[in-house]
């Protein structure tokens, strides 16, 4: 597509072939979205992984341990599945003290591997990433492992850790990113790849690459400017700023501030409240919005309204009532008062795999949508 459109005389050409290349990349990240083989690349990080450092918790903060020089690799990244009424919310817990939770090679591949598990298990509904170490969040790439690496292995690692960056973005459920201490250079990346950020006031954030005569490498130079607009994200990366909780609230960075807490995981706490209120809503519908969302946000109004229309077909069809939406087409929670109210504790519904085959045709269909060569068909509804 994009080498016959370089081939169109004149601007015309050049426009076409730039569209092409940027919507090529667009739906490049789309990826293969929900559904993978059931064979994974790698095996299921569960809870035989943090079960090491603590015992499984219903809610809320698990208890601390001690941090010192001697953390096992494996545990440099803990993964819980909550239960009972948390049931459906996942906790990454970055645990590297002596290093400042800095991106090790083998924290990226824990990353890598525990998002390949949680895109593709229905039973997650959100996912919080957050620290286990009091006062810090994420420091950015681990720079003393980094000097003792070939210069030609300097570029591959610093593309794995946009690469994981990028698989947490491209995660089909919402992504709440716990902001309880540091989080500077890719830490702060790390944090701009999830849908929502919440931060204690005394956590510090920033992209300070400028200071060391390097520029964001995860993702900042294009999402810092989505989140808080052009000029100011300018401003910040040019003058590798670092703003607290308190002035990262003001510039739109993140959604909630709070008072930290004597425990240190006031944050933490905040995104827990937040990924119990999504725990209800129709899990369908959540992924489809965020997709809506996502991929609107790329293009312009009309074209993201014809996205709207094709992802709003997915829950509003006669399939849909299968797919977690009890109201024949309008969905409604479980514990909605037009349903009677679920007994606390209760699992939220899921979507059954019939609802899982429209995912492909939707996504072919918004493929088509950004290189202008389709428009939706009347009966596009019912063509479930």
């Amino acid at each position: 597509m994009a080498a016959a459109a370089a081939a169109a005389p004149g601007a015309l050409g050049a426009l076409q072939a730039g569209r092409a290349r940027l919507v090529a990349a667009c739906c490049a990240r789309l990826g293969p979205g929900w559904r993978l083989p059931g064979s994974l690349t790698g095996p299921r990080v569960g809870p035989a992984m943090w079960a090491r450092g603590w015992a499984p918790v219903a809610g809320g903060s698990a208890p601390r341990r001690g941090y010192s020089s001697e953390v096992k690799t494996e545990d440099e990244l803990r993964v819980r599945y909550l239960e009972e009424e948390n049931r459906g919310i996942v906790v990454l817990g970055i645990n590297r003290a002596y290093a400042k939770n800095s991106f090790s090679k083998n924290l990226v591949k824990m990353l890598s591997k525990a998002v390949d598990a949680l895109k593709s298990d229905k039973k997650v509904r959100t996912i919080i990433v957050r620290s286990e170490v009091p006062g810090i969040f994420c420091a950015g790439a681990d720079l003393k492992e980094r000097v003792k690496m070939n210069p030609s292995e300097v570029g591959p690692f610093v593309s794995k850790i946009r690469a994981v960056i990028n698989e947490i973005a491209n995660l089909p459920v919402p992504t709440i990113a716990a902001i309880d201490g540091l989080a500077l250079g890719g830490g702060l990346e790390l944090a701009l790849a999830c849908d929502i950020r919440v931060a204690a006031s005394s956590a510090k954030m920033g992209l300070v690459e400028t200071k060391l005569a390097i520029i964001p490498g995860g993702g900042g130079t294009q999402r810092l400017p989505r989140a808080i607009g052009i000029s100011l994200a300018k401003e910040l990366i040019f003058s590798a700023r670092v703003l607290d909780g308190q002035e990262a609230k003001a510039v739109g960075l993140i959604s909630h501030v709070l008072e930290q807490n004597q425990e240190g995981d006031a944050a933490y706490r905040k995104a827990l409240d937040l990924a119990r209120e999504f725990l209800p809503q129709g899990p369908v519908a959540m992924r489809v919005a965020k997709l809506a969302i996502n991929q609107g946000m790329e293009v312009d109004l009309v074209t993201g309204l014809a996205i709207e229309e094709a992802c709003y077909a997915q829950v509003h069809s006669p399939g849909s009532e299968r797919a977690g939406c009890p109201a024949g087409g309008i969905e409604v929670a479980k514990d909605s008062p037009r349903r009677g109210a679920r007994a606390v504790g209760a699992r939220p519904h899921r979507p059954v795999p019939a609802a899982r085959g429209q995912e492909d045709k939707l996504r072919k269909h918004l493929h088509k949508l950004r290189y202008g060569k389709a428009h939706l068909p009347s009966d596009f509804h019912d063509c479930q």
